[in-house]
């Protein structure tokens, strides 16, 4: 009796982690489709839905998010340039800082961090637990962010580009440090800074977008493999598969689908999906 008791439940366990891995699967779909039709937001989805779902560890789950994330943007990049809606001399000029510091945060500075970052009495900052709430900070930035009707007006893709040197670079650099750190793309804070500081209209600017996290997201995938040898290839490569699938759906939906609209459903469920980590994080752990 006892033994048909333990396989039923080893059964029924199998069962709800092969669920939740099907589940996980299909919400990737759903990555590359954001990807695709706003040239972001795909990290966002990308690690709630690695450590809610599919089980894995904060600290691991935005390895593989730069992984995911990066080879999506490839795909969906090459779309976008295909079209002619990308300018890599931009791509380069914001992409190379980016690109260092995201891979120096990777490779030096996240294996630095201690796994008791601090403690307040009774409460413990843990590694994995600053991980997410630090996540969860920027998903509210970002959903605010996304909220804002944007003030600038969209300008012929011909129209000559002026860079404003200091403010790319700089904003490069921060948005390497926070992909790093958490294994955001960052499209929410590139695009924005590629229409104000490099004066690109919001068709180049989704675009470049792309490419510039595609390439650092990979860099800073680079930076992981050299700390860590537990990397599930199974489980990045078929996630990545469909999410890339899931970016030519968006793309295809971006010709017709109006993005403002869009932008704002999608900034209300990263509020809600944010505010929902922080709560469960410190109250329902």
């Amino acid at each position: 009796m006892i033994k048909v008791t333990i396989v039923n439940l080893v059964k029924h366990l199998t069962l709800q982690i092969n669920t939740m891995e099907i589940i996980g699967y299909i919400l990737a779909f759903a990555v590359g489709i954001s990807l695709g039709l706003i040239g972001g937001g795909g990290s966002i989805l990308t690690l709630p839905i690695l450590v809610y779902v599919m089980g894995i560890g904060p600290e691991q789950g935005t390895a593989y998010s730069l992984f995911i994330v990066g080879s999506t943007a490839l795909f969906s990049g090459i779309q976008y340039a295909q079209q002619k809606k990308v300018d890599f001399k931009t791509a380069l000029i914001f992409g190379l800082p980016a690109i260092a510091s995201v891979y120096l945060t990777r490779a030096y500075i996240v294996p630095m961090i201690p796994d008791l970052v601090m403690s307040f009495g009774t409460f413990t900052l843990s590694k994995p637990l600053s991980f997410m709430l630090l996540f969860a900070v920027v998903m509210l930035f970002a959903a605010i962010s996304m909220m804002k009707p944007s003030k600038q007006k969209e300008e012929s893709i011909e129209k000559p580009i002026h860079y404003n040197y200091p403010m790319i670079l700089t904003e490069g650099v921060l948005v390497g440090i926070l992909t790093g750190i958490v294994g955001a793309g960052g499209g929410f804070l590139i695009i924005p800074a590629l229409v104000l500081f490099a004066r690109l209209p919001m068709k180049l600017a989704v675009g470049t977008s792309l490419i510039i996290i595609a390439t650092k997201s990979l860099i800073g995938f680079i930076g992981d493999i050299q700390n860590r040898s537990d990397i599930d290839w199974k489980l990045i490569i078929i996630f990545s598969i469909i999410s890339i699938l899931g970016s030519f759906v968006g793309n295809r939906f971006a010709q017709s689908i109006d993005n403002a609209k869009l932008k704002k459903i999608f900034a209300w469920f990263v509020l809600v999906m944010g505010t929902y980590i922080i709560l469960k994080e410190l109250l329902f752990k």
